[in-house]
């Protein structure tokens, strides 16, 4: 095996050196980049990472859509909405609130200890028995 002639002029040895250093460096960093494509678990976390960052952005983004639709279609109902309707359902509204605050002092003054550890849970149910109440006579007439 021989060499081809050079025209550069003999390298001392201190340029072989670096010049071997700055191949050994090429070279690890060449191994280093192969190395790293073929680590499939870390591609594939990297890959669950950026998908997982790129659904949370669609879904704010998909949530604030919904939100201004719901916005919207409210502010539609509350325009079309006849005064009459709106002038009962806050009448109605009064009155399920001072119910419950009736029921509340009531409870207060009635409701057994263990019963009132479980309070927000049976207020909640007698609230919504209470409106559910009122909806129904309200159809019948």
């Amino acid at each position: 095996m021989t060499q081809p002639p050079h025209e550069d002029p003999p390298a001392t040895p201190e340029q072989l050196r670096e010049q071997i250093e700055q191949t050994r460096h090429e070279l690890g960093d060449t191994v280093q980049a192969l190395a790293e494509k073929t680590d499939v678990k870390a591609r594939a976390q990297e890959k669950a990472v950026a998908l997982k960052e790129q659904t949370a952005a669609k879904a704010a983004e998909l949530s604030g859509q919904a939100k201004a639709k719901a916005s919207q279609a409210a502010q539609l109902v509350q325009e079309k909405l006849p005064d009459p309707v709106k002038e009962k359902a806050a009448v109605a509204a009064d009155q399920v609130k001072a119910k419950a605050g009736q029921a509340g002092q009531m409870w207060q003054d009635k409701a057994p200890e263990p019963v009132r550890d479980n309070r927000k849970t049976l207020l909640t149910a007698g609230a919504v028995v209470l409106v559910a109440y009122v909806l129904l006579r309200r159809r019948q007439k």
